[in-house]
């Protein structure tokens, strides 16, 4: 009975603390994004992009993804502009752990299984000024394509920072239809080959702490 008690409290006290530790990240990024509009642009180009490939004229086609332009751009230049702010926050407030569940202050005493969102949030305004400027030299469907890939692996990183990796998989899944795998397949191959990298690094730690 006493080992019940002690199991249902630990239970209790683990789950106060990862909504304090959820709550401070959402907190944290929220604080960032507030005076940005990434969100309202990010779904103005998601909608956009499936309303142009569902034209059949290649030629209107081309011309509602040419309408973009300047939101993909603000995007772009938005998403640097919150990793350079991101870079003021210390080490443990921007830390996110590398597990697939959630635990509370991983970055404080598991440092092997945790990793740094400032990295991440680089590595994504890297990669969307990669395919907003077209440096892979795609065609209007190709490049909307990998931004839309980008765009839906931003996300993914930012509600695995507020929550965790599981549930960030989940909501990509829900709200896109996609998982992540096929999503990492899409980007760039300069987005994909820094966040194998960062991944890695996640994955090397863990093994030398075993």
């Amino acid at each position: 009975m006493e080992t019940a008690l002690i199991l249902l409290l630990a239970l209790a006290a683990w789950q106060v603390l990862r909504v304090l530790y959820q709550r401070a990240h959402i907190a944290l990024l929220g604080r960032h994004l507030a005076s940005l509009q990434l969100e309202r642009h990010m779904e103005t180009l998601t909608q956009g992009y499936t309303r142009a490939i569902q034209e059949e004229d290649e030629t209107r086609q081309v011309q509602v993804l040419k309408s973009f332009d300047l939101t993909e751009r603000a995007v772009a230049a938005q998403v640097q502009s919150l990793a350079d702010a991101m870079q003021k926050e210390s080490t443990l407030a921007a830390g996110m752990g590398a597990l697939p569940f959630c635990v509370p202050y991983a970055e404080r005493f598991l440092p092997a299984a945790s990793r740094d969102f400032r990295e991440l949030l680089q590595i994504h305004a890297a990669g969307l000024r990669h395919a907003v400027d077209n440096e892979g030299r795609w065609d209007a469907k190709q490049r909307a394509y990998h931004l839309s890939a980008e765009l839906y692996l931003f996300q993914h990183s930012c509600h695995w920072f507020c929550k965790s990796r599981v549930v960030a998989n989940a909501r990509l899944l829900m709200r896109h239809q996609v998982d992540h795998q096929k999503v990492l397949d899409s980007v760039s191959a300069v987005t994909r080959s820094s966040y194998l990298q960062w991944l890695r690094g996640t994955d090397a730690h863990q093994r030398d702490s075993i």
